[in-house]
């Protein structure tokens, strides 16, 4: 049996990366609207603009969301500390769920609206997992050219990854974390030491 040169060793585990190429991600969304999939469209760009985790996104209910608007707060129970967060629905998250409701919910729904219902079902008509969710993300970063170790929690780590690149402080992505140093976060984003020194390039 060959063994995979990219498997953990005993004890150890790889890395999940965020998605470092803007175009990647654009890449990413434009198949997935180009195949009709708004379901998992949505998944993605809610993933990588609310910092949820996958089980958290995937507690979601349609009754939860069909009637939000852009600048409304969405708040979960955290699945790691049990405590609510809430976030602020950007335009770009908010037109995701609203492409996939008119178009992948139909009047079934709104005849049964009083009983939670899964915002993202399988095929099976059941809700999502993890697994299921790690291996598409993994899938959608082969497709876009993507060479690294991506999963579920590349979602979540993109949307802090991209925040510290726009200059966000570290402490507030500690906070959004729930993170107890600095190092912890650089880590969890995958961030470099180059990257660190980028920040201070600039000459006053």
């Amino acid at each position: 049996m060959i063994k995979n040169p990219n498997h953990p060793k005993k004890g150890s585990s790889i890395k999940v990366e965020p998605i470092r190429q803007k175009a990647a991600i654009e890449r990413i969304k434009a198949s997935l609207l180009h195949n009709g999939n708004y379901r998992d469209y949505c998944l993605f760009t809610l993933g990588i603009n609310t910092a949820f985790r996958a089980n958290e996104l995937l507690s979601l209910t349609i009754d939860q969301v069909a009637h939000l608007k852009t600048g409304d707060t969405l708040e979960l129970k955290q699945s790691k500390n049990k405590k609510y967060r809430a976030v602020t629905l950007n335009k770009t998250a908010y037109d995701s769920i609203q492409q996939y409701l008119n178009r992948d919910w139909n009047v079934e729904w709104k005849k049964h609206n009083n009983t939670p219902t899964p915002l993202f079902y399988s095929q099976r008509g059941d809700c999502l997992t993890v697994p299921s969710v790690h291996k598409m993300i993994k899938s959608w970063c082969g497709n876009a050219g993507l060479k690294g170790n991506y999963g579920s929690h590349t979602m979540r780590k993109t949307w802090g990854y991209w925040q510290y690149k726009r200059g966000k402080p570290l402490p507030l992505l500690m906070e959004a974390y729930g993170h107890a140093t600095q190092q912890q976060t650089l880590a969890y984003l995958c961030i470099q030491a180059e990257e660190v020194r980028e920040i201070y390039d600039m000459e006053l």
